[in-house]
């Protein structure tokens, strides 16, 4: 049993029952299929192959698959851990029109809160500040985007994916400066002039 039942706002159900008047199979089956880029398994996996390519590779790449790695690992464990902390519906739920049109069954039943795909690409967004202009911009367009997928699926409440997405951002600002010292780091022997 959680320790915090969480309610969905007014905003939340609106949107919801936007969804659920409006969608149709064909929507709901391409989100279902983009939502896996989101998901937990595939992004440990991406991160950890990720991992292993560079360590052939020069140090700041190594120092910056290990900051993905332990990004990854952080923002996989932690919405399970406050999933069985809070207690919420997923809004599809809660809608019978919308199974009728096209929308499936998410997850564990009360395990709205807070979005985990939306955790991992918070954290993506915010990893995606160290690239340059251009392909900041695109890995955060394609972060909000695959977060938006589990709106559109109901399978989370807007507002829970809002704050997985902050959590996931926190998460990763949180363990960058650790990864920034270490990849600043130079060995002794380059740091001494002659």
């Amino acid at each position: 049993m959680a320790l915090v039942t969480v309610k969905p706002t007014r905003i939340d159900i609106a949107i919801a029952d936007e969804i659920a008047d409006h969608t149709n199979p064909e929507l709901e089956q391409t989100a279902e299929a983009l939502t896996w880029g989101a998901d937990e398994h595939v992004l440990l996996a991406l991160a950890a192959a990720g991992w292993l390519y560079t360590r052939l590779r020069p140090r700041q790449e190594r120092r910056a698959a290990d900051h993905i790695l332990a990004v990854s690992l952080a923002t996989a464990l932690l919405p399970h851990i406050l999933k069985s902390a809070f207690d919420q519906v997923r809004p599809d739920r809660l809608t019978v029109r919308g199974h009728r049109r096209g929308i499936p069954f998410s997850g564990r039943p009360r395990d709205a809160f807070p979005s985990g795909h939306a955790v991992h690409m918070g954290a993506l967004a915010s990893a995606a500040g160290l690239l340059p202009p251009a392909r900041r911009r695109l890995v955060r367009s394609i972060a909000a985007a695959l977060s938006l997928t589990r709106v559109a699926l109901l399978a989370h409440w807007a507002s829970d994916v809002v704050a997985g997405f902050a959590l996931g951002v926190a998460v990763e600002r949180l363990l960058r400066p650790c990864a920034l010292a270490r990849r600043n780091c130079k060995p002794a022997e380059r740091r001494r002039r002659p």
